[in-house]
């Protein structure tokens, strides 16, 4: 099930964080406080994927950029980052927006899904992350909404 997230949601959505973290390594630097990592300035909306009632999966609008999307290591497969992105999708599109997002070139899984659900790269870029640390990202465009018939 995918639904809104609400804020009693936030431990559940950190200890996913966590477990994606250790075995993907997402985000790129843990960061000092997870919950408000989570819960960005501008955040538009967010999402959660619960699996037998149990959070499983995030995703956040913030504007029209697509943000900290993620799905427990053992909850994929099973298309929960597809309905959380396509959620997204949906509440941009119900604001006039095409949503864009960014991703490392080397997650190789999630550029997969992004090109699967017809999502166009737009640009490569290198960027500084800090401390000289340079990182190559990929700019996804999501295709214009379909009318509604």
């Amino acid at each position: 099930m995918i639904r809104r997230r609400h804020d009693s949601d936030l431990d559940a959505c950190v200890a996913v964080l966590a477990e994606v973290h250790t075995h993907n390594g997402y985000p790129h630097h843990w960061p000092d406080d997870p919950a408000r990592w989570l819960t960005p300035d501008g955040l538009t909306a967010a999402w959660v994927a619960e699996t037998d009632g149990t959070v499983t999966g995030h995703a956040a609008l913030c504007g029209p950029e697509v943000s900290r999307l993620y799905v427990a290591p053992a909850a994929r497969g099973a298309g929960l980052g597809g309905r959380l992105l396509r959620a997204v999708e949906a509440e941009a599109a119900a604001r006039g927006l095409r949503p864009v997002l960014e991703v490392k070139t080397t997650d190789t899984t999630a550029i997969a899904l992004y090109e699967r659900l017809g999502w166009r790269r737009r640009a490569t870029e290198r960027q500084d992350w800090g401390s000289g640390e340079v990182v190559t990202v990929h700019r996804y465009e999501a295709q214009p909404a379909r009318p509604a018939h």
